[in-house]
Parts: C-alpha cells; structure tokens; sequence
C-alpha cells in the first residue's frame, strides 16, 4: 500500500506523535510545512494550528494535538526587562505562535515594534530588546541562559487570560485524499503507542537532556484535542478576527 506523504514539524515536541511512522516523514519548519501542505506536495502534516483557521479546506485529525495548559516552556518571550517587550525580534518559523503572542499583547492593550532577528538566535540579547523564540530553539536558549533572562510564557498567559488550553499543532489532511479515516486511525494510534512507551521515547533523546524531557513531556506538554481544547482554538480564531488577525473563523473543525 502507498503510504501518505506525511510531513512533522522538526521539534522535540512532536516526536510522541511521530516516531514509529512506517514511512517517510518529511520535517521541516511549520512555516514551510504550511506552504508545502498547501501546494499538495504533503498529504498531511503536523502544522500550526494557525493554519486550519486562515485556510479551513483540511479536516482534522480528531483527538490528537500538541497543547499546553499552563506554562509550554518553548513559546517564550525572552527579555531582560518586562518593559523590553516595546520592541520584539520574532521568529516567523511558526504563524500560531506570532498570532498568539499579538493576540496576548493586544488584549492587554499593549503594542510591540517587531525587529528582526538576529542571526544567531541563541546569540545575547541586544540591551533594551526582547527575543520571541518557539521550539527547540527557545529550550536551547533557556538552557544556555538561565536566570539571566525573564521569560514571558505564551501558554502561561494564554490560560491566564481564558482558562483553555492552547492549541499549537493539529494533523491536517488535505480534502483530496482518500482513506482519510484510516490515515486519522493510524495517527491515534501511533500517539497512543508512543505515549504508553514514553519513557523509552524519552531514552532515545540525543539533544536534551533525559530528566528535561521527562518533565516537558509530562508537565508541559499535551498530546490530546478533546472538548476544552476545541473551544481553546475556537477562542483563539475569535480573537484573531477580533485583533485583524483573521477576515473570519471557522466554525466547522471537519474532524476525522
């Protein structure tokens, strides 16, 4: 049987929804895996879940989500000083996670100047600057830093503002394909195998650190689209359109 053309982002916190897959995954940035889902050069990805909100024609592997209720610890703004976030360099490598971060902004009534990033972006920050890191690269940067830095946590503040949880990454599946219902099947439960062996998953791990990743895995992270997190997203495209994010949000999640 041919199997799909699947695409992951290429973060730590995918693996639980990827490792095992029988086939070919193709990894690369959320920016560009939107792109590529778009263009049909990807049956399905693991994308921002940004990109179900602004280009509703995919329907969605139900129950299986990358979340956070509370603190992420990978979707930071790094500053020296909470008066530092007038002016943010942003990673534009994720939509979800810049949408979150001028949604959370503005309905604090702040505004931000967005700067380019430095090239190195496990570099220092500049004096008077702040730094928007996502994914590997934001838990590198932490580990490098420390204490030395304040980090303002997207999913911190995003429950503080909505008791939801947050939406980051969704399995898309473009409307062509056929067997969509298999493919949805076989995504459950290659998350729920890799859940129920997540300590060997975990011992696997080459980049981080073995006792991070136990703590990432089981205190930051969630791997589950269930009813709270349907209503998260939809909150999230609600104020997206609000703040000129959005022309209009979706109501149909077209769930498989």
């Amino acid at each position: 049987m041919l199997l799909p053309r699947l695409g992951c982002v290429k973060y730590v916190n995918a693996r639980p929804l990827v490792r095992g897959w029988p086939g070919e995954v193709h990894f690369d940035h959320p920016s560009d895996l939107c792109r590529r889902l778009g263009a049909g050069e990807l049956d399905a990805s693991l994308v921002s879940s940004f990109e179900f909100l602004r280009n509703p024609i995919y329907r969605i592997v139900d129950q299986v989500a990358i979340v956070s209720e509370g603190p992420v610890y990978s979707v930071v703004v790094a500053s020296e000083h909470d008066s530092d976030l007038r002016e943010i360099e942003i990673d534009p490598a994720s939509a979800t996670a810049v949408s979150l971060l001028r949604v959370l902004l503005a309905e604090q009534g702040r505004e931000f100047l967005p700067a380019r990033m430095a090239d190195d972006k496990l570099s220092p920050l500049q004096p008077g600057r702040a730094r928007f890191l996502i994914g590997d690269q934001a838990i590198e940067f932490r580990q490098r830093f420390g204490a030395a830095y304040s980090y303002w946590d997207q999913g911190a503040n995003w429950q503080s503002l909505t008791k939801l949880p947050f939406v980051y990454a969704l399995w898309l599946i473009r409307p062509e394909v056929a067997g969509a219902d298999s493919l949805a099947d076989s995504l459950r439960s290659l998350r729920d195998a890799n859940l129920a062996e997540l300590d060997d998953l975990i011992g696997e791990e080459t980049k981080f650190d073995h006792a991070f990743c136990r703590t990432y895995y089981r205190e930051h992270l969630r791997f589950v689209l269930g009813q709270k997190e349907k209503e998260g997203l939809g909150l999230f495209g609600r104020l997206c359109v609000k703040h000129g994010l959005l022309s209009n949000c979706p109501t149909d999640l077209a769930l498989v």
